[in-house]
């Protein structure tokens, strides 16, 4: 099982990760996270909570998060190609954007709109965007994902709706 999250924003948006998360965290294989961190203490926590952590910075991440993650990673998880970015751009053309831009790529993980995103390039290409666990913005619920990979396929993708704080 993988868990994808992004947006933490911590301690801004919210002083704690929420437990439903944090409870996935050592039953993942992989956790993905699509940047705005904003504090190093939580990349330190899921360092430490993960058994693999793919992970970028976002744009409001500073200089001591730029310095331990880079703008773009790669993975290759059970025969897909993963890629992690936080801003892919306006929805609109979205995934022929991404699709141009990542061509060697089966999925795109991102973040920066707080909004939860899952659908299919033409060419094949999943984009999936896990909202935000702590920054509901104009969402109904804070969210999260998990997916399974197997067989060279991504299946069971699950949006997780977190309670109200």
């Amino acid at each position: 099982m993988e868990c994808l999250s992004s947006d933490t924003h911590l301690p801004r948006r919210a002083k704690e990760l929420p437990a439903p998360l944090l409870a996935e965290l050592p039953r993942a294989d992989v956790v993905f996270h699509a940047g705005d961190w904003v504090d190093t203490a939580t990349l330190d926590l899921l360092e430490a909570r993960s058994a693999r952590l793919v992970a970028v910075y976002g744009n409001n991440d500073g200089p001591q998060l730029r310095a331990r993650l880079p703008e773009v990673a790669y993975a290759e998880l059970g025969g897909l190609r993963f890629a992690v970015v936080h801003e892919t751009g306006a929805a609109q053309g979205r995934e022929a954007r991404c699709a141009a831009r990542f061509p060697d790529t089966d999925v795109l993980v991102f973040g920066h709109s707080h909004i939860p995103w899952d659908t299919t390039a033409p060419t094949g290409l999943r984009l999936l965007n896990p909202g935000s666990p702590t920054d509901r913005r104009r969402q109904p619920h804070c969210t999260y994902m998990t997916a399974t990979v197997a067989d060279g396929s991504l299946m069971d993708v699950h949006l997780h709706r977190l309670p109200p704080r």
